[in-house]
């Protein structure tokens, strides 16, 4: 992980090095998940007839936007409040596990959608590992 090489570097750090690897899947998943939200969402409107996609690429958008606003909240580790940082995780994780539904709603036909809602899933799964660590 490379996020987690970062941190190893950084000298104001003190969390144990098991905690840093939360911090750092968590950051990776959600970068990971806004990009595969936003080639969904752009694959999503490449479809033809895309009016039953709506509420998907909705969806797509806005998880992209909170997976790339989460990783950069959570990387920042000077001065980062506890309490936004894990409201953060936990808003994070509700937004892809809702991405994740409308993905999988599609999945049979779109395999965009198929790939989109594994990643969200993983995506989900970090963030709730970090709000553990948090809590």
């Amino acid at each position: 992980m490379t996020t987690a090489r970062l941190f190893d570097t950084h000298p104001g750090l003190t969390q144990a090095a098991g905690s840093r690897d939360v911090f750092a899947a968590c950051i990776e998943a959600c970068e990971q998940c806004a990009a595969a939200c936003t080639s969904c969402a752009d694959a999503c409107l490449a479809e033809p007839g895309i009016a039953h996609l709506a509420d998907c690429i909705g969806s797509n958008l806005n998880c992209a936007d909170i997976c790339a606003t989460t990783a950069r909240i959570v990387a920042r580790q000077q001065g980062a409040s506890k309490t936004v940082t894990l409201s953060l995780a936990e808003l994070c994780a509700e937004v892809c596990r809702s991405c994740a539904d409308h993905c999988e709603q599609h999945a049979d036909s779109y395999e965009h959608c198929r790939i989109c809602a594994e990643i969200c899933r993983r995506c989900e799964n970090a963030c709730r590992e970090l709000a553990r660590e948090l809590g």
